[in-house]
């Protein structure tokens, strides 16, 4: 009689079982790598948003107060910008608080700050829910989107601004390095020699890991030179 070989039951549904394990493995380890890549990528996008934005901030808000040709009574009055500062001797920061500031210069050296684009700028911080963003307008034609952006507006938003308090967006100190309070004081923003600017921001979408947004802070310290009084 022949003696006929095969696999008992037993191992078929073993073999079975091992090959589920393997796809399951195999879908675990894919499903993994492409949730990761996602959320590297968003990091990456809002990393750079984050940081141009830091570094565009820094190099106008360092020009701040630039007169070369010591023009007099120059200084434009920030709610209304066709119209002369009363407060020239605040010169090139006509606004500083924590969540805003306005800045003038003469950059394209004629003696007029009106007529010429990005002479004066203003950044504000607006505080949510759902309108986590920072601002731009320049010489006064309206706040436009700089950092985030509202749901309203149907454009992706790959941070959401996230500053308090205790960690305003911006802050000023006088020459002996001692913080001063120029949004409750605006006097005191002659006196104001380094400003410190900080983005704290959080990713629109959620790490997929982690089913968290990641949070980045950014920050450095700007010192307006030409904002210092001439002798």
């Amino acid at each position: 009689m022949r003696n006929e070989k095969g696999f008992t039951l037993v191992e078929l549904l073993a073999a079975i079982g091992a090959g589920i394990i393997m796809l399951a493995a195999i879908y675990t380890a894919v499903t993994f790598g492409y949730r990761s890549s996602v959320a590297v990528e968003r990091k990456v996008t809002a990393v750079e948003d984050a940081r141009t934005a830091l570094e565009l901030m820094s190099a106008e808000i360092r020009m701040a107060s630039y007169n070369p040709m010591f023009a007099s009574n120059m200084w434009r009055n920030p709610a209304v910008c066709n119209a002369q500062s009363p407060n020239q001797v605040y010169r090139g920061i006509q606004e500083a608080t924590a969540n805003s500031i306005t800045i003038q210069m003469d950059i394209n050296e004629d003696a007029d700050i009106i007529g010429d684009l990005n002479e004066i700028i203003r950044y504000v911080y607006i505080p949510g829910p759902g309108e986590e963003r920072i601002t731009r307008d320049t010489n006064c034609t309206g706040g436009m989107p700089f950092l985030g952006a509202t749901v309203a507006s149907g454009t992706p938003r790959t941070v959401l601004v996230r500053n308090t308090a205790a960690l305003p967006v911006f802050r000023y100190f006088n020459g002996r390095d001692v913080e001063i309070l120029p949004g409750t004081n605006p006097a005191l923003i002659p006196d104001i020699r380094r400003i410190d600017i900080t983005l704290v921001v959080d990713t629109e979408f959620v790490d997929p890991n982690t089913n968290q947004r990641r949070r980045m802070i950014y920050s450095t310290s700007v010192i307006p030179r030409n904002h210092a009084p001439v002798f």
